[in-house]
């Protein structure tokens, strides 16, 4: 129940560590980053020309950064804060170390061009306390209303360590699980090739439930309705499958659902600490130089309203302050569907194609609430049983996951009361912060009866609802079935040689347009895919010895499914 790795692979310290290389396109991105030649260069003459970055969460102020370091001018748009679905807050009256990480919370050790950024800004991670993961003292998993307290997976009933099985096998049999892990691990392009373009023939058409369906290994509806309530990882699965098979195929090859971390502090502080910080190798720019220093009030330019096409393949863009500038070059990385709504755009601004890919995208719902406490009260033991208290608690009532942060046995906590998607999301919509606490301490007072959760509350809670955020309307993209052929037309964007000269010029970035949305590894690479577009869109390009994402495209595009 802590991995998602079957159990019939085993790993020794000698193989090689997985990363999110592929399956769909397996570029090195985190070698692209390393490399002492850089990401590329641009003509002398293109020095300091201004390139429109609209958004900035993750991807914009990643792409925003290294294309400054080129030096181009970035210009940031951004409707809201820096750091998008990274977003840290505290609470008010607490401690300013209690946080709480409303968006992207834990990241996988192959989010490698991810740590990337987080190393060379100085940032710690931790353990993030998953369910029956090291970091986490205790486990309950609550279902129908029979408690089953854990420390280890052989401590829950035998019917766990059977769905755990049937996973292993269900991947085996139907996805080539081992071979391909291997594969990705190896960085065997040839051979992760083989077994996807097979896969996405075969299973675009799937859903994750019907995959399991069609398993021996899952035959049993009672094991499937326990691992789509419980799961294997980060706790259950079931509001997944509706969704694609190859959404979850990609998760589990990278390894992308085990061994999480946390960032110390807040994840929020990875864009901001970019946003400030000055490069060393810097060109045309003065040494000092940082994305804050290049725009006035070290602020970044207002909400985008209108996105249009002028003479000369240019891109104009209109901001809430009723600013108009127009750029050669430009990077889209808000969620997609803001181009449908909150910005007015020309249609000549993407291939029709493009438009019905983004028209098209399924986006998931994420709802979080959380509370501070004066200290990890969990962590006490009960008299007569000699178990924590509380645990981190998988759950059918409405609460579904609860994990418990701390900081010390003395230090003030925080707990993430519930952590939901999709359906059990729109179930606390209507609901505000103070009402769905209360539905939280029943639901939690009925698995912990003895245990007075609202006396050790400090502070107000801090909630989320992903899907009524104004400037995201979702927490992350998950493709349906038959979707694949939209998220290649989105992936590929950035490669324009061979579209029309007036569809030129502005590129698709973000988590959504990845392959891996729902992580942030995807944001850095499509931010990455998008700096290498502008580069050799502006006459640029990269050190032969380490080439980017489209010189190889060619040897490492993404299968593409016939139309007809």
């Amino acid at each position: 129940m802590t991995s998602t790795v079957p159990t019939a692979v085993q790993h020794t310290d000698a193989q090689p560590p997985i990363t999110m290389f592929g399956p769909d396109f397996p570029y090195a991105y985190d070698d692209f980053l390393a490399h002492p030649a850089g990401l590329g260069q641009i003509p002398a003459t293109e020095h300091g020309t201004e390139v429109a970055v609209i958004g900035g969460g993750l991807s914009g102020i990643v792409a925003a950064y290294e294309l400054m370091k080129m030096g181009l001018k970035p210009v940031v748009y951004e409707a809201d804060q820096i750091g998008g679905r990274l977003r840290t807050v505290g609470f008010d009256g607490c401690d300013p170390t209690l946080t709480a990480e409303m968006g992207a919370m834990r990241f996988p050790p192959s989010s490698t061009a991810l740590q990337h950024y987080i190393d060379l800004v100085g940032l710690e991670t931790r353990e993030f306390p998953n369910p029956l993961s090291p970091a986490t003292p205790s486990t309950v998993v609550d279902l129908k209303g029979a408690s089953h307290y854990a420390e280890t997976i052989d401590d829950l009933p035998q019917v766990y360590r059977d769905v755990a099985a049937a996973w292993s096998a269900c991947l085996e049999e139907g996805a080539d699980f081992s071979d391909m892990n291997q594969a990705m691990r190896e960085r065997d392009v040839p051979r992760i090739r083989e077994i996807w373009s097979q896969l996405v023939e075969k299973l675009d058409n799937q859903t994750f439930y019907g995959f399991l369906c069609e398993s021996d290994a899952f035959r049993s509806f009672r094991h499937r309705e326990i691992f789509g309530q419980v799961g294997f990882g980060t706790g259950g699965w079931d509001t997944d499958f509706p969704n694609s098979i190859l959404e979850i195929l990609r998760v589990v090859y990278t390894e992308a659902d085990d061994h999480h971390r946390g960032i110390v502090g807040g994840s929020q502080q990875l864009p901001l600490r970019l946003w400030e910080r000055e490069p060393r190798k810097l060109v045309h720019w003065a040494p000092g130089t940082s994305l804050a220093a290049l725009h006035p009030e070290r602020t970044p330019r207002p909400a985008v309203t209108r996105l249009s096409r002028t003479a000369g393949n240019r891109i104009t863009v209109t901001d809430a302050d009723g600013d108009i500038r127009t750029y050669r070059a430009a990077i889209f990385t808000a969620q997609s569907w803001m181009l449908l709504s909150k910005v007015a755009c020309d249609d000549a601004l993407f291939p029709i194609d493009h438009w019905t890919a983004i028209e098209r995208t399924h986006y998931m719902e994420s709802s979080k609430l959380f509370v501070p406490v004066d200290r990890p009260f969990w962590l006490d033991k009960d008299e007569t049983t000699g178990r924590d208290v509380m645990s981190m608690t998988l759950t059918d009532r409405m609460t579904r996951g609860t994990y418990l942060l701390d900081d010390g046995p003395d230090r003030p906590a925080v707990i993430c009361l519930s952590y939901t998607w999709c359906d059990d999301s729109l179930k606390w919509l209507p609901l505000s912060a103070n009402e769905r606490l209360e539905v939280m301490l029943k639901s939690l007072g009925e698995i912990y009866p003895g245990v007075d959760i609202r006396k050790h509350i400090i502070g107000n809670p801090a909630t989320v609802s992903w899907e009524n955020e104004p400037y995201f309307m979702g927490a992350f993209k998950a493709n349906l079935p038959g979707h694949y052929r939209y998220q290649r037309r989105l992936f590929t964007h950035f490669m324009q040689d061979t579209l029309p000269a007036d569809r030129r010029g502005i590129f698709l970035a973000g988590d959504d347009i990845s392959w891996t949305a729902g992580w942030a590894e995807g944001a850095v690479q499509t931010a990455l895919n998008a700096v290498w577009g502008v580069m050799h869109h502006l006459g640029g390009g990269t050190d032969p010895a380490n080439p980017g994402p489209g010189d190889l495209y060619d040897s490492l595009a993404p299968v593409e499914l016939p139309e007809d």
